[in-house]
């Protein structure tokens, strides 16, 4: 089977502050780094040998994913980073030239090889889509989905003639702009000899310029559409629907942990909760060392992260609690993503902790 790579060089500045203390592949969905999800499905697919590209938080990453041995693959890193005044800093080299560095480093793509975004979840046909990338005798294919017309702001437009060969790239169009309503979903199969293309050494983007690249030299580079489920994390306010989507069981692979205590209501161990003086909806998850006190209210979904602590008529609504995240008696939390820290509201504003603005209160639960 194929090769990979899943690019985790990227600092997320849209998701922030998620990605405040978190690298971006690392920023949690049930509790699981997204990152996480792309390796198991690749190993589903025998996907074995990848490569990631790291740079911002790398050691987050390496050290939770180490060599890879707990998923049945082999994980290999490569840092990108340069030295200033002594100090090591990261510097990413961008998408391509992220390949392109590893391959000149140790040879690693000597066969066709997928690359995968590291901030999405996926569940692609692999197989078939190998399959149609060798039959077109493509140099590179490029996955895509279809979207509404309004979004294509937020998204690498792909433009293709019948036959799926593209013809033109449009990095965020707007909506008149767009020539086409086809996504790039950031999953592409390349055949080694792509990597002459990149020049070593530089910043180089898959999307802006190694794609306008392909269709300037006339190289066989085709567009697939196919349907499958894509779970992008591009925007803060994406975070905050994805979880609601997974939660009401919108993914197949996808299963809450815990155990379930009544119909969608599922916890972890240790929690505290006076079952008979909570009011509890599902689909709800409540994580390890999770004290509810009497007279709260949790509505799904809502996805509370360990150790956290939720006081006497607080509500919490529709929404995420980080780990370690206490809320205020008698506070309501609607439709929010909340830390210790800060919390976020859906349509991404961001409000921190000690905010003299704000009349919720809420803390960290460990002190």
């Amino acid at each position: 089977m194929a090769k990979a790579m899943i690019l985790a060089a990227g600092q997320g500045t849209r998701v922030r502050p998620l990605t405040k203390h978190t690298p971006k592949p690392m920023v949690p969905i049930l509790g699981k780094p997204v990152m996480e999800y792309l390796i198991e499905h690749l190993a589903r697919y025998d996907v074995r040998q990848i490569m990631v590209n790291v740079a911002f938080m790398h050691w987050k990453i390496e050290n939770y994913f180490g060599a890879g041995q707990r998923w049945g693959v082999e994980l290999g890193y490569s840092y990108e980073g340069v030295r200033e005044q002594g100090e090591v800093v990261c510097k990413p080299v961008g998408s391509a030239g992220g390949m392109r560095k590893i391959q000149d480093f140790g040879k690693f793509f000597d066969e066709t090889f997928i690359v995968l975004c590291g901030d999405a979840v996926i569940d692609l046909d692999i197989e078939a889509a190998l399959a149609e990338h060798k039959a077109k005798g493509a140099i590179a294919s490029v996955i895509t989905l279809d979207v509404p017309r309004e979004q294509t702001k937020n998204y690498g437009i792909v433009v293709a003639d019948h036959d799926g060969r593209v013809t033109s790239f449009q990095e965020k169009p707007s909506p008149d702009q767009a020539k086409s309503t086809l996504a790039s979903t950031g999953i592409y199969i390349f055949e080694p000899a792509v990597l002459d293309l990149i020049p070593p050494g530089v910043e180089f983007d898959i999307g802006s310029q190694l794609f306008p690249l392909l269709v300037e030299k006339g190289l066989p580079f085709f567009a697939q559409n196919r349907p499958f489920n894509w779970i992008d994390i591009g925007r803060v306010t994406d975070y905050w629907s994805v979880t609601q989507q997974v939660m009401t069981g919108g993914f197949a692979q996808m299963d809450m942990p815990g155990r379930e205590v009544r119909p969608q209501v599922r916890v972890g161990l240790n929690t505290s909760v006076d079952w008979d003086k909570v009011h509890i909806e599902g689909p709800v998850y409540i994580g390890s060392n999770v004290r509810i006190e009497p007279g709260a209210r949790v509505i799904g979904p809502t996805w509370i992260g360990h150790g956290s602590h939720v006081r006497s008529g607080a509500t919490v609504e529709r929404s995420v609690l980080i780990e370690h995240t206490r809320i205020g008696e008698g506070m309501t939390v609607h439709e929010m993503i909340i830390s210790p820290q800060y919390c976020v509201d859906r349509s991404g504003h961001t409000t921190y902790v000690g905010d003299e603005i704000t009349p919720l209160r809420w803390g960290d639960a460990r002190a």
